[in-house]
Formats: structure tokens, C-alpha cells, sequence
């Protein structure tokens, strides 16, 4: 189906209010528009980008990749198109940046696909990321909507907020385009299923909790316990401070934002705290993934969005040799859940 057939379908059903409909392929969507999505979820999305539905490193990228381009974006202007796919269409222009370092794989990766799914970039590349991070047990189902326009040009340099940025740079990025701190904190719950590829030169795949492969709150509470050790070869790098982890990485925007008294409190009440971390990254992922466009000419098919394993224990541990005396709480008026620790000897964490 070819772009231009595919916005005539989300007008018509914009118009109309069509019912819910089984599509050709079997499956039910509350828009007839949707129906076209499900063999690119299936056959483009799930069975080559993500390797047969797994939580790993493309659906990881794929998250990332939908932030860096959401938020080439200012509510005052001038500063991109936002959730538009610049950053697919325009991967050249935009891969040189240097807060992009290491995106190129998964641009690299997602431009031929979406070249034959026929949909516009921002609508593939924000279909993708919603796909790949329900493939990551314990993670919300995001919603998609439908519609987006072809970008008309790449974002500007200098608008993803960097590792080495201060709170105060990070929050006010975060502020132009139109979230507050709290909206910040909830989106890095990403991170949960992130890891680097480029801060530590030599080494890829470095994840940043114990727990890369699920969605859960345990990068909320490791950010917080004493670090002693770089991952690597262990020579610290510009954007990292020291982990409690061996093979673990620590960003030091997280680090600071963790302990700055403007988002310490929201950062803590994620810790052991499943669903309130869930529902505060869905909500500010909706938002993120809409930025720049008209939603009211957007077609909502959220409903073509996979749904995630639940986790069968969402309750996190302090990991082995740890206590909760090593947790450097930094929200002195909210009290944190009692942890248990895991046993066994201290762990390791492989590259993803």
C-alpha cells in the first residue's frame, strides 16, 4: 500500500468513525485503516527487525531511536518536526550528531524495511518502538496512532539531551519541548531495557541494570546504590560514573538526576513500584510520540500494538553482597520499600 492510499484511508476513516472491523488477515482493529498494519507488525516488524518477537537489541533501539527523534522539537519553534521521522528519512544528516552516536545501526537496519512497508518514517519508526518494547516482558502497551506526514527536513543538531549534560541543561531541553521533570524521569524508564553502545570505546552492548532483557524498576534502584568499578576495561569514560555492578554502566545524567533535589522524589518512587513506573512511561510516551503532529487527524491503532508478557514477580531485590544501607536515597520525604537481597555470589552483567 503506498503512503498516499494509506492517508486516504485515515482521512475516510477519520470522517466516518467506521466501526470495528475483521480484517483480512484475521485480526479485529476499532479502524479499518489499522488493517494494513498487522502484516508489517507481523511479517516486516517482529519476524526481520526483531528476530521473531525478542527483546533485544533492535527493539532497545528502536525505543531510543523513537525519542531522539520525537524530541528534535521546541513548543516555541525552531526546532524540528518532532515524532515526524526526520531522523529515518534524513538518517544522514541526523547519524553525525554527536548525541545520535551509534544510532546508525538501527537506522541502518529499520531504512529498507520501512522503504517497503510503505508508510511514512515517523509512522514506521514510532510503530516500531511501540512493537519492540512490547516484546519486553513487564513493559506497558503503548499506543500507536496512524497518519503521520513524510518529515520535510531534518531536526537540528543539539536537541537530544546528552550523558554529560548537568540536570539543569537536561531539565530545560526537556522543558522546550513541552515536559516537565516528572515527564523526564518517567521516560527514562527506557532504560530499564537500554544499554550503551559508544561512551566506552571498544565495548557495545554494556546495559545499564542487572535486568536488560525485562521492563522492570531495578535500573531505579541500581543508579542509586555506591558505585566502584567502570565496565569495559575500567577506565572511566566522559558520561559515565562509577557502577555497583561489574559489567554494568552508569550514565552520569542518571546518576545526577537520581540525586538532584528537582527529581530525586520521582526518580525513588519508581523503585519496586511496577505499575506506577509503567503507567508513567505509557502516559509520557503517548505524549512523546505525538509531538509536532495534528492528533486529531491521527488514527488511533493502538490496538495493532502486541501485548506484553507480564512478569510473573515484578518485585526487585538489591542484588548480591548489597544492603539497603547502600542505597544513597536522595528523597529524605519519601520512605523506600524494605528490599530483600538476592543470594548468591555478586553477579556480572554480560553485554545484551
Amino acid at each position: 500500500m503506498t503512503f498516499a492510499r494509506l492517508a486516504s484511508l485515515v482521512a475516510l476513516v477519520a470522517a466516518t468513525g467506521a466501526a470495528a472491523v475483521q480484517c483480512p488477515t484475521g485480526q479485529t482493529t476499532a479502524n479499518a485503516a489499522c488493517c494494513a498494519l498487522f502484516p508489517i507488525v507481523d511479517d516486516i516488524l517482529q519476524a526481520q527487525l526483531f528476530d521473531g518477537a525478542q527483546c533485544g537489541e533492535e527493539a532497545h533501539s528502536a525505543l531510543r531511536l523513537s525519542f531522539h527523534d520525537a524530541i528534535g522539537f521546541s513548543i516555541h519553534g525552531g526546532k524540528g518536526g518532532g515524532a515526524d521521522g526526520s531522523i529515518l528519512a534524513f538518517n544522514k544528516t541526523e547519524n553525525a550528531f554527536h548525541a545520535n552516536g551509534g544510532i546508525d545501526d538501527i537506522t541502518d537496519e529499520q531504512f529498507p524495511l520501512f522503504q517497503q512497508s510503505g508508510l511514512s518514517a515517523g509512522d514506521f519508526l514510532h510503530l516500531a518502538a511501540a512493537v519492540g518494547t512490547a516484546n519486553c516482558p513487564g513493559a506497558p502497551r503503548l499506543k500507536f496512532f496512524l497518519g503521520r506526514p513524510p518529515p520535510v527536513a531534518p531536526a537540528p543538531d543539539l536537541t537530544v539531551p546528552e550523558p554529560t549534560d548537568n540536570v539543569t541543561s537536561i531539565l530545560a531541553r526537556f522543558a522546550d519541548a513541552g515536559f516537565s521533570p516528572q515527564e523526564a524521569i518517567a521516560l527514562l524508564s527506557s532504560h530499564t531495557v537500554a544499554a550503551s553502545d559508544v561512551i566506552d570505546p571498544g565495548h557495545t552492548g554494556i546495559p545499564f541494570d542487572s535486568t536488560p532483557l525485562v521492563f522492570d524498576t531495578q535500573v531505579f534502584l541500581e543508579v542509586l546504590l555506591k558505585g566502584s568499578m567502570f565496565p569495559g576495561d575500567g577506565v572511566p569514560q566522559p558520561g559515565e560514573v562509577a557502577s555497583p555492578i561489574a559489567g554494568e554502566m552508569r550514565l552520569q545524567s542518571d546518576s545526577v538526576l537520581a540525586r538532584d533535589p528537582r527529581t530525586a522524589c520521582f526518580w525513588q518512587a519508581m523503585i519496586n513500584n511496577q505499575e506506577f513506573m509503567t503507567s508513567s512511561f505509557k502516559a509520557a510516551m503517548a505524549k512523546l510520540q505525538v509531538l509536532g503532529q495534528d492528533k486529531s487527524k491521527l488514527i488511533d491503532c493502538s490496538d495493532v500494538v502486541p501485548v506484553p508478557k507480564v512478569l510473573a514477580d515484578p518485585i526487585i531485590k538489591l542484588p548480591p553482597t548489597f544492603s539497603m544501607s547502600d542505597i544513597q536515597a536522595s528523597c529524605p520525604q519519601l520512605r523506600l520499600p524494605t528490599l530483600a537481597t538476592q543470594s548468591g555470589p555478586a553477579i556480572t552483567v554480560a553485554p545484551v
